[in-house]
């Protein structure tokens, strides 16, 4: 492996990290029903968790309620605790085979509780970054010592992982503040 394919690789892994915050984020939600919000929900369906979305229809039946249309009328009690036990927030309400879930409104406490959580994902992605920055150095390091590459090659492309790992940090930063201004948002 060369000092130019650990930088892109290292890259692409810390896009891939970004990215993944985006998803993380996108599920905070901020008092709006979206039909992404229930993605990560698993349910019990035939003794194998499966999202939400593979057993059921949702939609949106005004801007802060979502309608669970279950496909199988005995998963319908399942889905309903699925959603009632994920770490959402949420109360559906069963009606026949749709579930209506409500978007409670987000008072003070909820909000700084979700930018705690907030908080929480983007520090998860910092710490990746600077795990993949760890790896990417221990690559140079044994680059090195194969004699594959010199001192100074070496100690630029240091640089050059750090400088990515510093911009990759300051998206990072700069989407937190992003998702906490629209938290905050009345």
């Amino acid at each position: 492996m060369s000092i130019a394919e650990v930088k892109k690789t290292t890259e692409h892994k810390m896009q891939k990290s970004l990215e993944a915050l985006r998803v993380d984020l996108a599920k905070v939600r901020t008092g709006r029903a979206h039909i992404g919000l229930l993605d990560h929900v698993q349910v019990d369906y035939y003794d194998s968790m499966v999202p939400v979305n593979t057993v059921a229809n949702i939609t949106l039946i005004d801007s802060r309620t979502l309608g669970v249309q279950v496909w199988e009328k005995t998963l319908a009690p399942k889905v309903e605790k699925a959603i009632r036990d994920s770490d959402l927030g949420l109360n559906p309400a069963s009606q026949g085979e749709l579930i209506r879930v409500p978007m409670p409104a987000l008072t003070e406490e909820r909000r700084r509780d979700l930018i705690k959580v907030v908080k929480h994902e983007c520090e998860v992605a910092r710490v990746a970054m600077r795990n993949l920055r760890r790896d990417a150095n221990a690559t140079l390091k044994d680059l090195l010592k194969q004699k594959e590459c010199s001192e100074d090659d070496e100690r630029r492309a240091q640089d050059d992982i750090q400088k990515l790992t510093d911009r990759h940090v300051a998206e990072v930063d700069k989407q937190f503040a992003q998702k906490e201004a629209e938290l905050m948002a009345v």
